[in-house]
C-alpha cells in the first residue's frame, strides 16, 4: 500500500541561537525559537512521514515539555522517526521538502541539507528534495519574523488485515 503524508512547521527567528535547517549550520544573524534545536526543515519532515503512517504529530512524539529532549538534534528526531516505520514493516520512498524564508539564502546548502535528510532517514540522497522560496514580502515571512517549511512523504506499507 502506498501511502502518504505532509508536514508543515515554522518558528520565529530568535537572538543568539544558531540557525540549524537540515542538520546544516548556516550562518545568520539570527537562529529559530524551539524546544530541540529548532530545525523547522526537518520537523516538516519528520511531520509529513508520521503522517503517511497515520501517526500523530512530532509534537506528541517530542514534546516540548520533555525536558529530557531540549536541545534534541532534528536529525535525531527523524532518525527515531525512521526506526519507527521500521517497527512498523514500512518503508519511505521518498520526501520532498520547501523552504519559505526571506532571508538567510539556502541554495549553497541544500547538497549538504540533503546529505544529512539522507543519512537520517536512510535513504539515497537522490530521494531527498529540498527547495526554496520566498513569500514575496508578504505577511510574518515576508517580514523576516521566521521561517517555514512544509514537505510530503510517501511510504510504502505491506497490506494489514
Amino acid at each position: 500500500m502506498n501511502l502518504v503524508g505532509i508536514g508543515y512547521d515554522v518558528h520565529r527567528f530568535i537572538e543568539e541561537r544558531p540557525l540549524i535547517l537540515g542538520g546544516v549550520e548556516i550562518p545568520h544573524t539570527h537562529g529559530l525559537d524551539g524546544h530541540s534545536d529548532a530545525d523547522v526543515l526537518a520537523h516538516a519532515i519528520a511531520d509529513a512521514v508520521l503522517g503517511a503512517i497515520g501517526e500523530r504529530d512530532i509534537g506528541h512524539h517530542f514534546p516540548n515539555t520533555d525536558e529530557s529532549i531540549r536541545g534534541i538534534s532534528s536529525l535525531e528526531i527523524l532518525r527515531k522517526i525512521a526506526m519507527l516505520l521500521g517497527q512498523r514493516g514500512a518503508k519511505l520512498v521518498n520526501v520532498d521538502a520547501t523552504l519559505i524564508a526571506e532571508q538567510p539564502k539556502i541554495g549553497p546548502h541544500v547538497g549538504e541539507m540533503r546529505a544529512n535528510l539522507a543519512e537520517a532517514l536512510g535513504l539515497p540522497m537522490t530521494r531527498v528534495g529540498v527547495k526554496a522560496t520566498t513569500n514575496e514580502g508578504m505577511g510574518f515571512l515576508g517580514r523576516r519574523e521566521g521561517i517555514a517549511a512544509m514537505a510530503v512523504a510517501s511510504v510504502e506499507q505491506p497490506e494489514t488485515a
